[in-house]
């Protein structure tokens, strides 16, 4: 192991671009299979989960309209969704389908993805840090996961809901491509889903020494400033909706103050262990 460890250490830069490029081909092997899968289930993909958010008996309406009987009003409840779909492009059905897949493939494998960087960094960690491979790629899974689920539960209804319901004038039919609307549904829940990543990518830049628990205690308020640009992005223009999805983004900020803390306390028990 030591001697492996070594070797790796004296490669050279092309030695590490050569690493690396088999580490994107797996990753990119990996995304192409799932793909494959999800091109071939496409009534599932499309009239089962992309589509569902269209319909009023969606479990997040349901949810909202429940919560609002609870006040004894029934504000939240929605009967339809007024707009149909169509397509405008010769190709925009095709090119909807391919790009679909390819999302759909990379948020199954992302656990693998996460596998192979975590393979190519693991080299400059410590033995310690190495040993921690399993609880790395199921900590960052499970976040990628629950963002991509908060995404697509409540951040893309909201969407959808708002700017579907949306009218300047009553003239004016709400006929939405095809390609528009997968494409928010998408943004939406891949968007989520790498920013709930925010804590992996703080421990990240505290080990590599960019970052500091009093930096971003310094900058938690320009921190709250981008984080209510990020919900504008990709949520509707609407105060709640943007209060909704800041919140948790927020939590994860603090949570990486934590764990910006608890690598800085590491590395200076390493360092006076050293001594």
């Amino acid at each position: 192991m030591a001697r492996k460890i070594k070797q790796e250490k004296e490669m050279s830069f092309l030695d590490h671009v050569e690493v690396l490029r088999w580490h994107l081909v797996r990753s990119s092997g990996a995304i192409f299979t799932f793909a494959i899968v999800a091109f071939v289930m496409k009534d599932f993909i499309f009239n089962t989960i992309l589509f569902a958010p269209k319909e009023a008996s969606f479990i997040t309406y349901r949810f909202f309209c429940e919560v609002s009987k609870l006040f004894g009003t029934e504000g939240l409840c929605i009967t339809e969704i007024p707009f149909t779909f169509q397509s405008l492009a010769m190709a925009e059905q095709f090119s909807v389908h391919i790009w679909t897949s390819i999302t759909v493939g990379f948020i199954i494998a992302f656990p693998f993805v996460i596998w192979e960087f975590w393979k190519f960094i693991s080299p400059g960690l410590y033995e310690k840090e190495r040993k921690g491979a399993f609880i790395f790629i199921i900590i960052s899974s499970l976040l990628f996961f629950i963002g991509v689920l908060f995404g697509y539960y409540l951040v893309t209804p909201l969407s959808v809901n708002f700017l579907g319901n949306y009218s300047v004038s009553d003239i004016v039919e709400r006929n939405i491509t095809l390609g528009s609307y997968i494409s928010l549904v998408r943004s939406s829940s891949l968007a989520s889903g790498l920013i709930f990543e925010l804590p992996i990518v703080m421990y990240f830049l505290t080990k590599m020494g960019l970052i500091t628990p009093e930096f971003l205690k310094k900058y938690r308020k320009h921190a709250l400033v981008v984080v209510l640009i990020l919900a504008a992005i990709i949520t509707p223009p609407d105060i709640i909706s943007q209060v909704i999805v800041g919140i948790p983004i927020m939590i994860l900020y603090e949570v990486s103050i934590f764990i910006s803390k608890m690598v800085i306390k590491n590395e200076l028990k390493k360092e006076q262990q050293n001594a």
